[in-house]
């Protein structure tokens, strides 16, 4: 009996920490303006940029980040792998590229988007190794004031 409540518990926590990043950027839009929360918009490149990696490994992934987060911030991340094992299907490739055309023209990878429910920008940022979470998030908020 406990270890099906605790798998029960796992597959419960591992679906809310996955619906933390939306599918597509519609949905994140009309979430944030749902829930009146600003959108953190990521541009990434999972599998061949270091500093997008080690942005997710030392912010995104870590449980400051993401309880903060799940209630502070609607995410979406405008993934550009390169890998053919990665590859997005055509559809949501053509969505990031639309999305960088309009709010990473010059290609800056990673590059961090903070805009109100209406779209329009409030700041943006990078990575920087020295920044802990705590320091990461504080400079997403200042964005906000």
């Amino acid at each position: 009996m406990k270890k099906l409540l605790f798998i029960t518990f796992c597959m419960l926590f591992g679906t809310l920490q996955a619906q933390l990043w939306q599918e597509n950027f519609d949905a994140a839009v009309a979430l944030a303006n749902e829930e009146d929360k600003p959108i953190i918009l990521v541009f990434s490149g999972s599998d061949w940029c270091a500093p997008c990696i080690r942005l997710k490994r030392k912010v995104f992934d870590s449980d400051d980040f993401k309880n903060y987060a799940s209630s502070h911030y609607v995410l979406y991340n405008a993934d550009f792998p390169r890998k053919k094992k990665n590859q997005l299907p055509a559809d949501k490739l053509d969505s990031h590229k639309s999305l960088a055309e309009k709010y990473n023209p010059r290609g800056h990878f990673p590059l961090v988007v903070i805009m109100d429910k209406q779209e329009s920008v409030l700041g943006i940022t990078s990575y920087s190794p020295r920044n802990t979470t705590k320091e990461y998030i504080s400079l997403l908020n200042d964005f906000l004031k």
